[in-house]
C-alpha cells in the first residue's frame, strides 16, 4: 500500500519505506477480473505477490500499467519519482513472503530512478527478522516477538532501528529519538469524516484512527508528516495499539517536528474477501483497477486525511527537524553489500560529493546527490569503510565533512528454512 499511496501521490511523498512489500499493481487486477468472479486477484495476491518466482514476478507488466496511469493522470507524474527515497527490507527469516517479491519492487523503483538516482534506494536484506516490522531491544515490550518470529504482532525485536532508519533516509540526519516520556500526544479520530461518501466499513476502514503530534507541532511551528501504514493483522481491532506505540516512530517524531499519521483498515463484513484486515492492495473494495490511482477508494481516504493536517501549512523558511550542524554526516545503516549514509543538506547546496575509502586507504568519488541521504552499494561484507562529503554551491566544491567509519554486516547464513537461519552481525 505504500509503494501503491507513494506512487498514485508521488508530488507530494518524498519518500517510501517498503517491509516485505510487492511492486506497484503487484496483484494485476482489473475489472474483467469480477466478471467471470474473484478468484484470479485473490490468486495472485496471495501466490506471486507473497511467493512468487522471479518469471511470475515480470515487472514490465507493472511497468506498463503504471506508465498507463500516469499517462492518463490516474497517478502523479512518474518524474517525481526520480525525487523520493525508497528503503525497501526483507528479513531473511520471512517465511510468510518471498525474498522475490521485494526483489521486483526494487526492480520497480530502479526503473523510474534510473542510472543517475540509483543512490536513492536502500535495500537492507541482512537482517535475520521474520516477517514483522522491526524494532530495537530498547523498545522491548512483553507483547513484541522475538527476532526470527513470524506471527503477530508482527514486530519483531532485532536489536535494529528500522523506523529510525526509514525516517533518516527520508529526511536526513534527525536529532536522537526520546527513548524517554513522549512530550507529544497521541491522539484518536474519526476516520469516517474522510471516507465520504462511503462509511469506513464500507472500504474495510476502522472507525478511528491515530494521529502522534509532537509538542512543537501542537504549538504551531512547522513540522512534516508521517504516513505510518501498519501490515495485515495489525489494526487495532487485532492487536491493540500496539502498532501505534512500539513500531518506533513516535520517539523519533517527538524530538524532529514529525507528525505521526497512523491510518486503520479493518476486517468488514461489508467486505469478505479482507479477513485479515489488510489495505487493499488486491481490489476488493471497488473491483477495478482504480485501487491503484489517485481515486482508489483507500488512497482517497488517506489523502483527505493527509490534506486535514496539512491545510494550515505555510512555507517554511528554513529545514526543521534535523540536526545541528549543517554538515551533519552519518552512517544509519550497513546491510552486507551496502551502507545508508545520512546528511543534513545546507541552504543553497547543489549537489553533494560523497568519497569512500577503506580504512587505510585513499578516497575516490563513488557518486553525488542533490538530497538527504545517499546508498552507497557493492560493498564487501564485514569490511570497514571511511566516507566524507562535500559540498557543491555554484559549481565551487566546499570543504569536506569529518569522516564517519562503519562496518558492513556478514552475509546471510544459508539455511535450510525460514525461521531458522542464525541473525547475521
Amino acid at each position: 500500500m505504500a509503494v501503491q499511496f507513494g506512487t498514485a501521490w508521488s508530488s507530494v511523498i518524498k519518500g517510501v519505506g517498503v517491509v516485505a512489500g510487492g511492486p506497484f499493481w503487484c496483484a494485476k487486477a482489473d475489472a474483467y477480473d469480477f466478471m467471470t468472479g474473484y478468484t484470479g486477484p485473490i490468486s495472485r495476491a496471495t501466490g506471486p505477490c507473497m511467493k512468487g518466482t522471479a518469471s511470475d514476478l515480470d515487472i514490465s507488466d507493472f511497468i506498463s500499467k503504471t506508465d498507463a496511469k500516469a499517462a492518463s493522470g490516474e497517478i502523479d507524474p512518474l518524474s517525481n519519482l526520480r525525487g523520493q527515497r525508497i528503503y525497501l527490507f526483507h528479513g531473511y527469516n520471512d517465511a510468510i513472503v518471498d525474498k522475490s517479491v521485494t526483489d521486483a519492487t526494487a526492480d520497480f523503483y530502479r526503473h523510474y530512478l534510473g542510472e543517475t538516482k540509483r543512490s536513492n534506494l536502500y535495500y537492507q536484506t541482512a537482517i535475520g527478522a521474520g516477517h514483522s516490522l522491526v524494532v530495537t531491544q530498547e523498545m522491548q515490550a512483553n507483547s513484541l516477538n522475538p527476532c526470527t518470529a513470524n506471527d503477530s504482532p508482527y514486530i519483531d525485536q532485532c536489536g535494529y532501528d528500522q523506523a529510525g532508519i526509514i525516517l533518516q533516509h527520508i529526511y536526513g540526519v534527525l536529532n536522537p529519538p526520546n527513548r524517554n516520556q513522549l512530550k507529544g500526544t497521541l491522539k484518536r479520530f474519526d476516520q469516517s469524516v474522510y471516507t465520504k461518501p462511503d462509511a469506513p466499513d464500507a472500504l474495510s476502514l476502522g472507525h478511528t484512527g491515530y494521529v502522534f503530534a509532537p509538542e512543537d507541532c501542537e504549538r504551531g511551528e512547522h513540522c512534516r508528516v508521517h504516513i505510518a501504514l501498519h501490515g495485515c493483522k495489525q489494526d487495532v481491532d487485532e492487536i491493540g495499539q500496539t502498532f501505534v506505540e512500539s513500531a518506533g516512530y513516535n520517539a523519533w517524531a517527538d524530538t524532529n517536528r514529525l507528525i505521526v499519521l497512523y491510518p486503520q483498515t479493518r476486517s468488514s463484513d461489508f467486505i469478505p474477501y479482507n479477513p485479515r484486515a489488510c489495505w487493499d492492495w488486491w481490489s476488493y473494495v471497488d473491483h477495478t483497477d482504480s485501487y491503484v490511482t489517485k481515486s482508489g477508494a483507500q488512497i482517497r481516504s488517506i489523502k483527505t486525511m493527509l490534506d486535514a493536517l496539512t491545510s494550515g501549512a505555510k512555507p517554511r523558511p528554513s529545514p526543521v527537524g534535523t540536526a545541528t550542524p549543517a554538515s551533519a554526516l552519518a552512517v544509519i545503516d550497513t546491510s552486507d553489500n551496502s551502507a545508508a549514509i545520512a546528511l543534513n543538506p545546507m541552504e543553497g547546496t547543489v549537489v553533494y560529493r560523497i568519497s569512500r575509502a577503506g580504512v587505510d586507504g585513499q578516497f575516490t568519488v563513488v557518486g553525488q546527490t542533490t538530497g538527504p541521504s545517499f546508498a552507497d552499494a557493492g560493498l564487501a561484507a564485514q569490511s570497514t569503510y571511511r566516507w566524507h562529503v562535500s559540498p557543491v554551491v555554484n559549481g565551487v566544491e566546499g570543504q569536506s565533512s569529518s569522516d564517519v567509519i562503519a562496518s558492513t554486516r556478514s552475509a546471510p547464513a544459508p539455511c535450510k528454512a525460514p525461521g531458522s537461519c542464525p541473525i547475521a552481525k
